[in-house]
């Protein structure tokens, strides 16, 4: 089955009844508009949020108009075609408009520059482009400067002159399915890395893909047709749209938050009943250090119905969960292990029911294998550090036009992961950390996450990354980065102290105290750290944050 049939079932079954709301807490209602018959769903409150929502019958239906637009402007099987806006109500629709024309989706990271986009669109010859009022002030200096692209779309008001009104010209399409029939094996999207070691790379996948994915999410989580999701992370990223998929498989609603404030997400829980948590570690960071402080009070919401709280996308620290479970007692917790070269989360699932093993990223998810190779691609001993390998159906197809690349990570149709990891007694996989992150001091191998997770219990830090610096004598030696939580202070002696538990050779030599940068998928940036820390003046490691 193609994962556009499970729109057209859900539509045909349950059209009137609602797919996705939108929530957004700081714009103005009449800056939010931009499909014009959207419902306007007033509350008693006139300080409330934005909100609009669509029905599966609708959802469907937008599709269709879309995807019949892009036929109807002669794109053909195959075309890709870029997707750069916000999370929104027009997102998914689009998204899927794209898949019903036989097109290639090709989702953007909202967070890249002027260059970035224009060395992504034509990497992946991307030839028509959907883009929102966001990003206007970086499409303009390249508008001209993309002739692979025939085909602008903008989407909401105020349209640049070299765009076309896609509202305006979907309501002349049909709201038909078009005739175009797709298999499992017809390629369906392009994602790109995270771009850690450079520009970013482009990753093909198929429909095959694409649906295994909703497959695995509701085996993990066990979405129901009464469950509602809140979905905070960027839909360009696999590791939102594919948790999202659960909600698609299941015909359950799902609620995209615009906004990653405490408060907004307790109240976006409370008043859409909220009962699936989708959170990056910042932001439960967030929530937690809000309560603590007083700042928020539970007793004001309610969240009864919430039932699950999931992390991925990074390494979670095990008392970041305890503090939560301290807190929220009655929720199942859960963590995914996932890469877009393997199309997002579950190719390695904790399980809720293995609370007993957080630290661990778990076993193989549904349909999935794993290992833990030395350099040779040889299975190392249990509890020995080693590359993780994985196969199954998400593996990706290859990395679009760089067969050397992809050469490098796909190995006998294993996808060499680029994480170290070791594997305990009862067969649960703990991250080491990035194969590109290891710090060799000395001729040790220092794996940053562990350290990061002892220093995190440390009640006075909010974040922590550490990074390998060059050293004349040891080759390198370990430094953390460390961001102090807002209104305490903190000196290198009070950390020189609190990491004397730590063996002698996994200490921080160097305390740098300054703000931890992370993207909008929670990654932490140590390249940017690197480039700031190895290329220039180191900063005095006593501040008052």
């Amino acid at each position: 089955m193609v994962i556009t049939e499970l729109l057209e079932r859900n539509a045909r079954l349950h059209g009137s009844e609602i797919a996705l709301v939108e929530i957004n807490p700081s714009e103005e209602r009449d800056q939010a508009v931009t499909w014009r018959d959207f419902s306007l769903i007033e509350t008693a409150n006139p300080n409330a949020p934005y909100r609009r929502e669509l029905s599966w019958k609708d959802f469907d239906r937008r599709a269709n108009r879309f995807a019949n637009l892009l036929l109807s402007r002669g794109v053909e099987r195959g075309t890709k075609v870029g997707i750069l806006l916000m999370n929104c109500l027009e997102w998914l629709p689009t998204y899927f408009g794209i898949l019903k024309a036989g097109c290639v989706a090709v989702p953007l990271n909202f967070r890249y520059s002027t260059d970035e986009i224009k060395y992504c669109l034509e990497l992946a010859d991307v030839e028509a482009l959907v883009f929102g009022p966001e990003f206007v002030g970086r499409m303009d200096p390249i508008a001209d400067k993309l002739p692979q692209i025939r085909l602008m779309f903008f989407v909401g008001r105020d349209k640049p002159s070299y765009t076309e009104d896609c509202c305006k010209l979907m309501s002349f399409c049909s709201s038909s399915a078009p005739p175009v029939h797709l298999v499992d094996e017809d390629y369906a999207a392009i994602y790109f890395s995270s771009g850690t070691t450079g520009f970013p790379k482009a990753i093909l996948h198929n429909h095959q893909a694409l649906y295994c994915s909703c497959l695995t999410e509701q085996k993990h989580h066990g979405q129901t047709k009464e469950d509602v999701f809140l979905c905070i992370p960027p839909l360009y990223h696999t590791g939102a749209k594919m948790h999202w998929f659960g909600s698609l498989i299941s015909c359950s609603k799902a609620v995209l938050l615009r906004g990653v404030k405490p408060e907004w997400i307790l109240r976006a829980v409370t008043e859409e009943k909220c009962t699936i948590v989708w959170l990056l570690v910042p932001w439960a960071q967030d929530l937690l250090d809000a309560i603590d402080s007083g700042r928020i009070n539970l007793d004001n919401y309610y969240l009864d119905q919430w039932r699950l709280m999931h992390i991925g996308a990074q390494p979670v620290p095990p008392s970041l969960i305890h503090r939560w479970m301290k807190l929220f007692p009655h929720h199942k917790y859960d963590t995914n292990y996932g890469l877009s070269e393997s199309l997002g989360p579950g190719c390695v699932h904790l399980g809720v029911e293995h609370i007993g093993k957080v630290g661990a990223i778990g076993k193989p998810g549904y349909l999935w294998e794993a290992r833990i190779v030395d350099e040779h691609g040889e299975d190392v001993e249990q509890g020995t550090v080693g590359e993780l390998i994985v196969h199954g159906p998400g593996v990706m197809l290859c990395y679009y036009k760089n067969p050397q690349a992809t050469d490098e990570v796909l190995k006998d149709r294993w996808l060499y992961t680029g994480d170290m990891a070791r594997m305990d007694e009862d067969g649960f996989i703990y991250l080491v950390d990035r194969k590109k992150d290891v710090v060799i001091s000395g001729g040790e191998n220092i794996y940053p996450v562990q350290i990061e997770d002892f220093l995190r219990r440390n009640d006075k830090i909010k974040d922590v990354a550490v990074i390998g610096l060059p050293d004349h004598r040891l080759g390198e030696i370990a430094a953390a980065i460390i961001e102090i939580k807002e209104g305490m202070s903190c000196t290198q002696e009070e950390i020189d102290n609190f990491c004397k538990e730590l063996p002698r050779y996994k200490r921080p030599r160097k305390v740098i105290f300054d703000k931890v940068p992370r993207n909008p998928t929670g990654k932490i940036e140590k390249p940017v750290l690197r480039e700031k820390y190895c290329h220039g003046r180191l900063v005095e490691s006593q501040i008052t944050s």
